[in-house]
């Protein structure tokens, strides 16, 4: 049996320069699978957290995450940093 699909799925870009990070695309059903599918190919790190992608589906097309989101992103941005730099995510925090 196949696996269970998403959704939903938005992703992330942020540039040197920027307020904060933009959506830079955002879909449903085969659209939000073909995201993931194109991110996977390049390299691009998915992230699975459905209460996050559901807010973010609410942010506009190239509009910037807003500020009630900083703080989720960061989390998320400084977990990401963490793996690429070969350390394990903290189990929990402080």
């Amino acid at each position: 049996m196949p696996a269970e699909r998403r959704s939903e799925a938005v992703a992330l870009a942020y540039q040197e320069g920027d307020g904060a990070p933009r959506v830079v695309a955002k879909g449903r059903g085969l659209l939000a699978e073909e995201i993931i599918e194109r991110a996977r190919a390049a390299g691009v790190f998915v992230h699975e957290s459905p209460d996050l992608v559901n807010l973010l589906m609410q942010v506009d097309m190239d509009e910037r995450i807003p500020p009630s989101l900083y703080v989720a992103v960061a989390e998320l941005l400084a977990w990401l940093y963490r793996l690429e730099q070969g350390g394990a995510p903290p189990a929990s925090n402080p």
